[in-house]
């Protein structure tokens, strides 16, 4: 005879339907439970098995053959109205089963056990299974065995419905933080130009060219596993190729760059100074539409340091830019090499602006 639904059908139906396991593919995981369970039992099957509203379907089974059954014909549907475990050593002397076509035919499923799958709310999703053509009965250490395995499964749906709540949970962040910093630099750009005070306008550039790299850094951050530790040279290239939207015509932004992991405070110094010095290049190093290219080279010394190499083939630095220390890009540049603990070599290259930066790597 067919089951009668669950006393709390909707209810139980919800709480499956919301781990999305259903339809899902095989999975090697699952997989290694039900051939584990059919071992340690000594049965010709055993499915991870689910009931939904019209049939039940096997997220993983062995010795069937099938993915998904009519709930009319359906063992587990009687099961889940039960305790914790159930077993069944000879169907044919159920009235629940007598009349089950998978039961009476040839050959019949003579033996059934399961270990339910209940949520942490004692909902009912299915079973854990094994069954075989012949009456048997099963050791205390087999449905102890069971219920294990049974705890497990359950134990990989919780894991992974926490994952994708977290997942979503980090997008939301993602979105709200990405929304946060793209208001705060339309922010500072707003102010720079209402302040006519040089030494407010100076914050806020710096301000805003903080904020520019925390950006980029975190766009790289969230597509990565790691939030601490980031792969520098595959930053400075996001980094650049974000700059060259915004090169003047005629003036092309390059960069090569080696692989080296350093701490997120260290990532965003090292882009604020790009930021800076690509901008400046821009501003300045170019002027009647003049053409060329801005450089980032990022390579190691033999002792391992880091060598940030910022360079233009622009117009060059004036003969006095000595005496000019109070300035926007110095004062960026006082920041950068005070977090990263070095001195920046600037000076007139062949053509037009070298910049340089030499710092230890840290990753912790």
């Amino acid at each position: 005879m067919e089951a009668v639904h669950h006393p709390l059908q909707q209810h139980r139906l919800a709480a499956l339907h919301d781990f999305e396991i259903l339809d899902t593919d095989p999975e090697q995981e699952f997989d290694e439970i039900v051939k584990l369970a059919a071992a340690a039992c000594g049965t010709a099957i055993s499915v991870v098995n689910f009931i939904d509203a019209e049939r039940q379907w096997f997220k993983a089974e062995t010795g069937l053959g099938v993915r998904e059954t009519p709930l009319a014909t359906s063992i587990c549907a009687h099961v889940i109205l039960e305790e914790e475990f159930a077993e069944i050593r000879d169907t044919l002397e159920d009235p629940r089963m007598q009349d089950n076509p998978l039961c009476c035919g040839e050959p019949g499923l003579r033996f059934y056990a399961g270990a339910l799958l209940t949520t942490q709310e004692g909902l009912p999703l299915g079973t854990l299974c094994v069954l075989d053509y012949e009456p048997r009965e099963l050791t205390a250490l087999q449905r102890d065995t069971l219920r294990v395995l049974a705890r497990q499964v359950m134990a990989l749906l919780e894991m992974r419905k926490a994952l994708r709540s977290a997942d979503i949970l980090r997008r939301e962040v993602d979105h709200r933080v990405k929304n946060s910093l793209q208001s705060l630099s339309s922010f500072t750009n707003l102010q720079t130009r209402a302040f006519a005070a040089d030494e407010a306008k100076l914050a806020l550039s710096m301000v805003k060219t903080r904020v520019d790299a925390l950006t980029q850094l975190h766009d790289m951050l969230y597509q990565s596993d790691e939030l601490s530790v980031v792969e520098l040279g595959q930053y400075l290239t996001q980094v650049c190729a974000q700059l060259e939207g915004l090169a003047p015509a005629e003036v092309t932004v390059e960069v090569a760059a080696v692989s080296v992991s350093v701490v997120a405070q260290q990532a965003v110094a090292v882009g604020t100074f790009v930021n800076e010095f690509v901008a400046n290049s821009f501003k300045h190093g170019f002027p009647d539409g003049q053409g060329g290219a801005v450089r980032v080279d990022l390579g190691l010394e033999p002792d391992g340091r880091v060598r940030l190499t910022c360079s233009d083939s622009g117009v060059g630095l004036p003969p006095d830019h000595g005496a000019k220390t109070s300035g926007l890009g110095m004062k960026i540049a006082e920041v950068v090499c005070m977090e990263l603990g070095t001195d920046l070599d600037l000076r007139n290259g062949t053509h037009g602006v070298v910049a340089t930066l030499t710092f230890s790597p840290e990753t912790a």
